[in-house]
């Protein structure tokens, strides 16, 4: 065998084997959708505490982390039980989610915080903390996955351009849990946590899908790796910027330093993308290793 015929092996394919954690990705985006029509309709805000366009941008936040973890779940070398242990599991956890940000929020109260609601709605909201937490700890599980030798062996290009976006990913669930700490998340005057929360789990199409593009092109593992890596610290650094921006209490729509060299970042993060559109394409299909 020679060795392009040994690299297209280790070819794996996209949302292999994950139909079900897809499915519920779209549930969330067809949630969003009922939100976004009851918004237009009747208006966000219900009586006392709910918000029903908080429920469509969570639906749609979580329907888009499901679809983009989906994704990249076939690369992480879990065994059949392994990914079944998680597939399933975090898929009741995100059902309930879906149900307590939803429903609650039709019946005017906020699952997160919860005042003088009734029994019920405290029960709903504790134990939507509770399948917050388990929701980091079964991603730490996979997390984990990405920074064996034997996952970075078989796909070192997309791997690496994991293993950025989780540690972007888990900035994010930090930043959650600030939110919950801090009772909201608006931190001093204009300072807005929320910002840092998105802006992380958005790592995980952004970073993957760079590497992805690297690997549809005749490059050196080297400088598939330099450009991963550009993409990769850049996109960390921009999110650690953001971060203290909103720990001053400052809003990242500013013209200060700090919301500048964010956003310089941000761009630096992309133009790995413009260099490789440069570069002639000569073969597609599944993720190659690095020659």
């Amino acid at each position: 065998m020679n060795q392009r015929q040994g690299e297209h092996s280790r070819s794996v394919k996209l949302f292999e084997g994950e139909k079900w954690l897809v499915l519920t990705g779209l549930l969330g985006f067809g949630l969003a959708v009922v939100c976004a029509v009851w918004v237009i309709l009747f208006g966000g805000e219900v009586t006392p505490d709910g918000d029903v366009s908080k429920a469509f941008s969570f639906n749609a936040a979580l329907g888009l982390f499901l679809l983009s973890t989906a994704a990249i779940v076939p690369l992480t070398g879990l065994g059949k039980r392994g990914r079944g242990v998680f597939r399933w599991g975090y898929i009741m956890l995100a059902l309930y989610s879906y149900f307590a940000e939803t429903v609650q929020h039709f019946r005017g109260v906020n699952p997160r915080f919860v005042e003088d609601g009734s029994k019920f709605d405290s029960a709903v909201g504790n134990i939507f903390a509770f399948v917050a937490l388990l929701l980091v700890l079964f991603y730490l599980g996979i997390a984990i996955s990405f920074f064996r030798r034997k996952t970075y062996t078989r796909w070192p290009g997309m791997v690496l351009g994991i293993r950025y976006a989780m540690a972007a990913t888990f900035l994010s669930f930090a930043a959650g849990i600030w939110i919950s700490v801090n009772q909201g998340s608006i931190v001093g005057l204009e300072g807005n946590i929320i910002w840092l929360h998105g802006l992380g789990f958005h790592a995980l199409q952004a970073v993957p899908f760079v590497a992805w593009f690297a690997e549809r092109r005749p490059l050196s593992a080297q400088v598939r790796q330099i450009l991963i890596h550009t993409t990769g610290i850049a996109y960390l650094l921009g999110l650690v910027v953001v971060g203290w921006q909103t720990y001053l209490g400052y809003t990242i729509f500013e013209w200060s330093a700090l919301p500048i060299t964010a956003a310089v970042l941000f761009i630096i993060a992309w133009i790995p993308v413009w260099m490789i559109l440069r570069m002639r394409t000569v073969r597609s299909g599944g993720f190659q290793r690095g020659v």
